[in-house]
């Protein structure tokens, strides 16, 4: 849960109110009742309240920001480090007065006291990121995917490889994103032919 944990606050303080959710939604659905599925039930409404506030659907934004408080409400105020606290503070406010979103910046999240930005993130988070932010960006979904899974494997064996590099890159900078994914494809374009390759020496003709 962490690795996405980190990766939705990033996303959000990067301003990505609604792709925030794709961070936490599959963790959230495994989880069973509980306060860490609270919490990320709590964030994605919290990055969904403030997603239909700035498109001026007030009704949508105030009904959120509502059961995010909700789901929030029992958490401590430092809970897993988020500032639980302040975004329950900050949900009342919005839902109060949802065009504040228009007067004044989103609050940010941070984890341990830190305001995380996607370049603060460690490898595992990033490869999280950097998926969410290729399918919001509408990049490749299917290289990505496949990119992720050849850096956690090599994550999980304490193997800084070049796919995780390559999503590190991607997830932290908007200037060269689109360099990056063009290398990326073809680093998992090559991985395929080769993982082919081996696999047709045991076909039988």
């Amino acid at each position: 849960m962490d690795a996405a944990l980190r990766a939705g606050i990033a996303i959000h303080n990067a301003g990505h109110h609604h792709a925030a959710h794709d961070a936490w939604e599959d963790e959230w659905l495994a989880l069973d009742d509980g306060s860490d599925e609270r919490l990320l039930h709590g964030l994605v409404q919290f990055t969904a309240a403030v997603h239909h506030a700035r498109n001026r659907n007030w009704t949508g934004a105030v009904g959120l920001c509502e059961s995010a408080r909700e789901y929030l409400a029992d958490l401590p105020a430092d809970y897993r480090g988020v500032n639980v606290g302040a975004v329950r503070g900050y949900l009342g406010r919005l839902g109060d007065d949802p065009e504040r979103v228009e007067r004044e910046p989103v609050l940010a999240l941070t984890l341990d006291g830190d305001e995380l930005a996607l370049a603060d993130l460690d490898a595992p988070a990033a490869v999280e990121a950097a998926v969410v932010l290729a399918a919001h960006h509408g990049y490749d979904d299917a290289a990505f995917e496949a990119a992720a899974e050849y850096a956690r494997d090599g994550l999980a064996d304490g193997e800084y490889n070049e796919f995780a590099a390559l999503l590190c890159d991607f997830a932290a900078g908007d200037a060269q994103r689109a360099l990056v994914a063009t290398r990326l494809g073809q680093h998992v374009q090559r991985r395929q032919r080769r993982e082919d390759d081996v696999a047709g020496l045991f076909d039988e003709s």
